[in-house]
């Protein structure tokens, strides 16, 4: 299978890169889309194409009766953004494959749209000869910064607001080619787990999938997360106090939220790893069950129907060696794949790589023909 940039250099410098945060998820505080320098986010925005056309930016409102009634008190109105092609006013009898992108931790749909450059990048990559799609945001952001894309009563099932009831908005109001061979999927962090997550488990809905630096692929050890941790996240006794803690421990709770939930424990409805000083291994197990890496030998069968299936990384990117993981497990099954490791750190040239790599590859990989 394909693997670029992959050298002893690289494996080099992997030794010194950022290592487990209090929540139990890799990569450092910067790790779900927030970056030092250079534009909104920290993202230095991709070179400006020439004679690139405008995309138009919707934003809309998606109701998703899948998040009703979580006990986070999450809204089931869900903000998203959605970019139509140059073409699309112009062409009224045409329909368009639909590219879905995940935000990472912490941030929402806009700020994503605004660190990756959303309306220039996706323009530039029209201009340099990608196919024209719909491009889908939704945010996914919840009280603790992050839903993990996942099901839990207490946050709400974001695993189905992106694969059924956003999926199914998007086909009755925009002109799309509504089929798993015209959808793509693609996050980057959080988003680049929540792409593994749901891609695996719904294959009948996506027919190519993108993972940009995913986060959380392996189970973690509750036991390194740094001292006073627990001890900190025992003195959260509301909500309010919960948005006082610092971004590690926020989190952590937002993992505890998604993976572990407690409907019979308010305010918070979680259980936490560690309680008391002890180590709670049903949780540890929870936790554990719901990493990629762990499951992934469940979904072989729906992974072989992706006509496409890319991961990338950088070379300093403390989730690296997962990523390097994932990609021999499906070499390992004969899985069709790419994986790039590519000089930078987590959140260097996103938006350059969405342009010049993301969709080039929906491109490539999606159909843009009705039956």
């Amino acid at each position: 299978m394909k693997r670029e940039g992959w050298n002893e250099e690289v494996e080099h410098q992997s030794r010194a890169s950022p290592g487990l945060d209090q929540g139990g998820l890799r990569g450092g505080a910067r790790a779900f889309g927030r970056a030092r320098g250079g534009g909104p986010g920290g993202h230095q925005g991709a070179p400006v194409v020439a004679g690139a056309k405008p995309v138009t930016l919707q934003r809309i409102k998606v109701h998703s009766s899948a998040i009703e009634g979580n006990l986070e008190g999450e809204t089931a109105d869900r903000d998203v953004l959605v970019f139509l092609p140059p073409g699309y006013a112009s062409h009224p009898k045409r329909r368009y494959p639909v590219v879905y992108a995940l935000h990472g931790y912490s941030i929402g749909a806009e700020q994503w749209s605004g660190e990756i450059h959303a309306s220039q990048t996706i323009a530039g990559a029209f201009a340099k000869g990608a196919g024209e799609v719909i491009v889908v945001l939704p945010d996914s952001k919840t009280v603790h910064n992050g839903s993990m894309y996942s099901s839990s009563q207490t946050t709400g099932d974001f695993e189905t607001f992106v694969s059924r009831d956003l999926v199914a908005y998007v086909d009755q109001h925009y002109r799309t080619l509504a089929r798993r061979e015209s959808r793509g999927l693609v996050g980057h962090s959080m988003g680049g787990y929540g792409a593994s997550r749901i891609g695996m488990r719904h294959a009948d809905v996506f027919g190519a999938l993108y993972m940009m630096s995913p986060c959380c692929l392996s189970p973690r050890d509750p036991a390194q997360a740094p001292p006073g941790a627990a001890a900190a996240l025992a003195e959260v006794k509301t909500l309010q106090d919960a948005t006082k803690l610092p971004w590690g421990l926020r989190a952590q709770l937002a993992t505890a939220a998604a993976w572990s939930p407690n409907p019979q424990k308010p305010p918070l409805y979680l259980d936490l790893p560690v309680e008391n000083g002890v180590t709670r291994p049903d949780v540890v197990a929870k936790w554990a069950a719901n990493a990629p890496l762990a499951f992934i030998d469940q979904y072989v069968g729906a992974l072989k129907r992706y006509k496409g299936i890319a991961i990338d990384v950088g070379d300093r990117d403390g989730l690296k060696e997962d990523a390097a993981k994932l990609h021999a497990v499906m070499d390992r099954y004969g899985l069709a794949n790419s994986f790039e490791i590519y000089p930078g750190d987590h959140t260097s040239d996103v938006p350059t790589r969405f342009q010049d790599h993301v969709l080039p590859f929906f491109s490539r990989n999606l159909a843009f023909e009705a039956r």
